[in-house]
């Protein structure tokens, strides 16, 4: 499998973008931000056909919509009365405009088959050029070690938003910041797994790793480690069975990871008082 061009490629693009997802993600879940990332999503989908109506390169569209729209919810955050609210006016306005740029793409030469509206919707990992996974592996890094950078006021301005402006945080910068990094993020998680299944790589992973512990660091290690497999599973499994989209396979691989976290905190909830290393008893007499 590996003697491939488009599966070592693949990997190469693929696994920098699901460490900083990894990252990123147990954030987005920390702070309470999917509907946030479920937005960006979209905002990539739009952006990508903006540029394709223009006759650019989509790249541009991906990055230059995702950071302005992060920054545009930063803003409103501040200021509405209710996030959801804003994030949901801000996604209402970004399907406008998408149904918009696909009408105006549509009826131009370039949107006659339909290929690139497909490939933004579900992503094309095996169709990566070098230079393009090259960037995507550069950038994927860039962020990830960003995110290193930042976790430790970030993770104190989630906790408590009061004391970490008291110590002189700044908070309001560091989430927009922290917006904006996830804009970029969702950029690049489209050209992996595509703009609809997006959210997957970025929310899944991370939700499967607060499930099984509380610890900030510990956590935000898992998320990305359970990117990653997420990533590399998915791979093989779209290699062994060509008809499976290389995106299906990894956001299902991912919900496989969620499940099985799911289970397992569930266990370890039943008995919370079990000293490392016991095994329950099934006798009757044995229960408390």
């Amino acid at each position: 499998m590996l003697s491939q061009d488009f599966i070592r490629l693949a990997l190469l693009a693929g696994t920098p973008i699901a460490l900083a997802s990894g990252a990123i993600g147990y954030f987005v879940v920390l702070r309470g931000q999917v509907f946030a990332g479920d937005t960006l999503s979209h905002v990539s989908f739009t952006g990508a056909l903006a540029a394709a109506a223009a006759g650019v390169d989509l790249r541009f569209g991906l990055f230059a919509a995702t950071v302005v729209v992060a920054l545009l919810l930063a803003l409103l955050g501040d200021r509405a009365a209710s996030d959801d609210v804003a994030i949901g006016t801000t996604l209402a306005w970004v399907l406008g405009l998408g149904a918009f740029f696909l009408d105006l793409f549509n009826r131009s030469s370039r949107g006659g088959n339909g290929v690139i509206a497909a490939r933004t919707l579900f992503g094309s990992i095996f169709g990566l050029s070098g230079g393009q996974a090259r960037l995507a592996a550069v950038i994927g890094v860039a962020l990830f070690v960003i995110m290193l950078a930042i976790a430790r006021p970030l993770l104190c301005a989630t906790i408590d938003s009061k004391v970490a402006a008291a110590q002189g945080l700044p908070v309001t910068a560091l989430g927009a910041g922290f917006l904006v990094l996830v804009g970029v993020d969702a950029a690049e998680a489209t050209q992996v797994v595509g703009a609809l299944l997006m959210l997957g790589l970025i929310a899944v992973p991370a939700g499967a790793a607060a499930r099984l512990t509380a610890s900030p660091y510990l956590a935000l290690t898992l998320s990305s480690v359970f990117a990653i497999a997420s990533l590399w599973l998915g791979v093989v499994l779209a290699y062994v069975i060509p008809s499976f989209p290389p995106s299906s396979a990894i956001i299902g691989v991912a919900a496989v990871i969620y499940a099985l976290s799911f289970a397992a905190a569930s266990v370890t909830a039943r008995w919370p008082c079990w000293p490392r290393g016991a095994r329950p008893s099934t006798s009757p007499g044995s229960a408390g």
